[in-house]
């Protein structure tokens, strides 16, 4: 979801006026519109949510079920045994690359201040356990892939995922743990500068998977 403003008058940033997001009550001067995905509140008191233009004024409810209709087939499951802080920003990749699903796998809690207020947009469901989410990868036909540097991986970017399928990302440090290692049947990595660890959780690699599915379909290459 980009930052839009409509707080745009000369010198604010040389005066040190914050600039304002989003757009104020809806214009007088305008028909009131009687359309079910306005938000009554919102169309009073204004919108200021960190959320694109052609979203402004809608419910909650409204612009999840206009991204569902464009959703891609992959999910994305995280590891959470730590409180890893990184699940966030992988949230809001998620949110970003339009998963159809964000897993977290672990503890139930975990830091949002990464994700900046989208995980309001995306579908999140937790699994107590990697065996819980492995039974429900099964139930719903999803292949478990993981994404980790480990002996055998194969490189992402020359890799043809399946076109429904869920990411597992193990935590930052220690990668994919044990059991998840001994779950998944097959590993991918990404190639990642500056790393002295196996790990692959960092918010940049995380990123780069999801712009590769995606890349997939932009470029039309066949996808099993």
């Amino acid at each position: 979801m980009s930052r839009e403003s409509n707080f745009d008058q000369p010198g604010n940033e040389e005066s040190g006026i914050e600039e304002e997001v989003g757009v104020g009550p809806w214009p007088t001067s305008m028909p009131w519109p009687d359309e079910p995905r306005y938000d009554p509140e919102l169309l009073i008191d204004g919108d200021r949510r960190n959320v694109v233009d052609r979203f402004r004024y809608w419910s909650t409810a409204a612009i999840i079920d206009d991204l569902d209709q464009h959703r891609h087939g992959f999910h994305v499951a995280i590891e959470n045994w730590q409180h890893d802080m990184n699940i966030g920003t992988v949230v809001r990749n998620a949110n970003a690359f339009m998963a159809a699903e964000v897993h977290i796998v672990g503890l139930r809690r975990w830091n949002k201040r990464g994700a900046m207020v989208t995980d309001r947009y995306q579908h999140i469901r937790h699994h107590p356990t990697i065996e819980d989410l492995v039974s429900w990868a099964t139930d719903h036909e999803l292949p478990l892939i993981g994404i980790d540097n480990l002996p055998g991986s194969v490189p992402i970017e020359t890799t043809i995922l399946p076109r429904r399928c869920i990411m597992v990302f193990g935590q930052e440090g220690p990668g994919l743990s044990d059991t998840a290692r001994q779950a998944v049947p097959w590993f991918v990595r990404s190639h990642n500068l500056a790393r002295r660890d196996q790990s692959t959780q960092e918010s940049h690699p995380a990123s780069r998977c999801m712009r590769g599915y995606a890349n997939m379909l932009v470029h039309l290459r066949p996808i099993s």
